[in-house]
């Protein structure tokens, strides 16, 4: 049997990271297994279903690289085919139209939960024989068989059952002639021969009733796994509220999608005490076996722990790839100082996102017209006047411009000073960046370069010189 799996958001909102982790955990499953994955839109919903939402949704999974081997089906333009099951189903007995006004299901329910029941439809369509002219509004119901139960063997949480009697003839086609979600994604599943269904928990109460239906039109019963919610830090549903948002939104706050994929597969699943995953470890290792039955809580701080170390342990050319988006957004002109690349090696260390990295970079590429108050108080004093013209003739003195040159500079400014590293080391930081914080100032200096950075001590000179006035 080849392993077949899917993952079918509704466009009705943003693509959010519990979508994201389902998507994910049934991409590994079919790659684990040497499946296959399919990828459909499920918008039935048409007036909550919007295009910015499915865009959303395809641009999260390409950032992703969640790449599928079968789709993009939408079920917007399967609407003959489900309209032809229904005719089948009407002809065998297995559905049946309901004339039932809204008033009469409002009171029946108003009744049923008065009196402690669950509210459900009573079936008085089901074996009615009264005569409806062909254009009389209806909707199509299921019938659900009213004795036994509904077994199925959950693949993350075990043994399910559900009894018939609990279950209502629910609705598969509304007055509209539109066919129902639950409806479609058993054809769906049924069409695309789905093997495996792996979702979210809060669709648990829908299973039987997709399996019933899938009885009921002689199609095989898939095997289903249900994974846990997401919650926030107070023990709620993961929500807006908590910060949560579309999976692109991560992309722009500067975060590697090998982080958040990384960070995603550990929220419900484990392999030992590993935390760092490849994502050919992830297909290689992943199985529903090792996924909890419990919530999983969002931690950011931990995604960001992992986005700090992936900026640092992928190749710096590929994280640049990356990172040119934010420079961009930055309106930074990289012409004119290192590569990207480089970059990435400068900063790293000191930024846990991309976002941080194109924020602090300025220096490198841009000269400045203003230093940071604080800054310059503490470090462009008239004491430092001197320090800085020394290593200014230093600096413009080597012919071979290396970060060990640099830094030879410095050493023999503060040896001949006879000062400490420091004494030098604060006020040039300050003259060429702007700032009392940088990487390393060897591989500063050398990264903005000489003749720029011979300028800058000069204009700081210059402020120092105002100062004193």
């Amino acid at each position: 049997m080849k392993i077949k799996t899917r993952f079918a958001p509704s466009p009705t909102g943003y693509f959010h990271v519990g979508g994201a982790r389902t998507a994910l955990y049934s991409w590994l499953f079919a790659r684990n297994l040497g499946g296959e994955f399919v990828l459909r839109i499920e918008d039935t919903d048409l007036e909550r279903s919007t295009q910015p939402a499915i865009e959303a949704i395809m641009d999260g999974m390409n950032w992703l690289n969640l790449d599928w081997d079968e789709g993009l089906y939408f079920q917007t333009k399967r609407f003959d085919r489900y309209n032809e099951v229904i005719d089948d189903m009407l002809s065998h007995g297995t559905a049946y139209k309901c004339y039932c006004s809204k008033e009469r299901l409002e009171m029946l329910r108003e009744a049923q939960m008065a009196r402690g029941e669950k509210p459900r439809y009573d079936g008085l369509c089901r074996d009615s024989h009264h005569h409806h002219a062909a254009d009389e509004p209806c909707v199509v119901r299921f019938s659900n068989p009213q004795d036994g139960s509904v077994f199925f063997n959950d693949l993350i949480r075990g043994p399910i059952e559900f009894n018939n009697q609990e279950l209502d003839d629910l609705i598969i086609c509304r007055t509209d002639g539109s066919p129902t979600y639950n409806f479609c994604v058993v054809v769906d599943d049924y069409d695309m021969a789905i093997t495996h269904v792996i979702r979210g928990e809060d669709h648990i109460n829908n299973t039987p009733r997709q399996i019933n239906i899938l009885k009921a039109i002689g199609a095989p019963v898939p095997d289903y796994a249900h994974v846990s919610m997401i919650l926030g830090d107070d023990g709620k549903k993961l929500s807006k509220r908590h910060g949560a948002v579309g999976v692109m939104q991560y992309r722009d706050d500067g975060f590697l999608p090998e982080a958040l994929l990384n960070y995603l597969v550990r929220l419900g699943w484990s392999h030992g005490d590993q935390e760092i995953f490849s994502v050919d470890e992830m297909k290689r290792l992943f199985s529903l076996d090792s996924v909890s039955k419990s919530a999983s809580v969002f931690n950011t701080e931990k995604l960001l722990w992992l986005n700090h170390h992936y900026i640092n342990h992928l190749p710096a050319d590929y994280v640049a790839t990356h990172l040119v988006w934010h420079i961009e957004q930055q309106g930074i002109d990289t012409r004119t100082g290192p590569q990207l690349s480089e970059l990435v090696k400068l900063l790293g260390t000191r930024c846990k996102t991309l976002k941080d990295i194109a924020a602090s970079c300025h220096y490198f590429y841009e000269d400045f017209s203003e230093f940071d108050v604080d800054a310059a108080k503490k470090h462009l004093r008239p004491v430092a006047a001197p320090v800085l013209q020394a290593v200014h003739a230093k600096l413009a003195a080597i012919d071979e411009w290396t970060p060990a040159s640099v830094h030879a500079a410095i050493e023999q400014t503060a040896e001949e000073l006879q000062v400490g590293m420091v004494k030098v080391g604060m006020p040039l930081r300050v003259a060429l960046t702007g700032t009392s914080q940088s990487p390393t100032l060897d591989v500063t200096v050398h990264a903005i370069g000489q003749s720029r950075s011979l300028a800058r001590i000069d204009f700081a000179l210059n402020f120092i010189a105002q100062r004193v006035q």
